[in-house]
């Protein structure tokens, strides 16, 4: 699976032939850094008075370069994969070889450091339903007016915590079908192509 970059990350890219593979080599080191503890405007100033360049020129380079050996390390592309993607970019070859080197150094802390980064969303543990119906009220003696309420529980990190929701029937009809579509659509080539390339 080839990576596809964007215009803009190839412009972003493209900073890195006109400086020495040590300072690609260092800007790896502190893309990798950046994925850890956030953007330090103060590395990227001391790197463009180094180099002669503005700010925002190293910062585009360093986050161009994240992108990729993040975007390489999520999906898991193989050395071959990732060089054909990098060859798309017009780069010498020591350049190149230098990319991959930094992608597969990296890429397991990068893939720790991402799963670290994930939500811990909330997982289900049980349904309670019930529906009320009414019949009437004081101004209106023949009425019928439906509703389902949900009590949803939940896991999360061990804790339990409950979501009580209400609804009409059709709403809740609606909500049904979309889910059933998502999950029609989850049983696409397409899908199954994406989700075995995320995990």
């Amino acid at each position: 699976m080839l990576l596809d970059l964007s215009e803009e990350h190839k412009e972003h890219l493209a900073f890195l032939p006109q400086v020495d593979s040590s300072v690609v080599a260092e800007f790896g080191r502190i893309a990798v850094e950046f994925l850890r503890r956030g953007s330090n405007p103060k590395i990227y100033d001391g790197a463009a008075r180094k180099l002669n360049v503005s700010s925002d020129t190293v910062q585009h380079g360093v986050e161009g370069l994240t992108y990729l050996l993040t975007e390489s390390s999520k999906l898991m592309i193989s050395e071959l994969d990732f060089q054909d993607s990098v060859f798309v970019l017009g780069f010498s070859e020591e350049l190149n070889k230098l990319l991959l080197q930094l992608y597969l150094d990296n890429r397991k802390e990068i893939r720790t450091i991402l799963s670290e980064l994930a939500p811990d969303l909330p997982s289900y543990h049980s349904l309670e339903w019930r529906l009320d119906v009414q019949l009437a009220s004081r101004s209106l003696r023949q009425q019928i007016k439906p509703s389902v309420t949900i009590k949803l529980h939940l896991n999360q990190n061990g804790d339990h915590s409950t979501q009580v929701l209400q609804t009409d029937p059709a709403t809740l009809v609606h909500l049904v079908q979309q889910l059933e579509q998502a999950l029609e659509e989850m049983k696409t080539n397409h899908c199954r192509r994406v989700v075995r390339n995320i995990k």
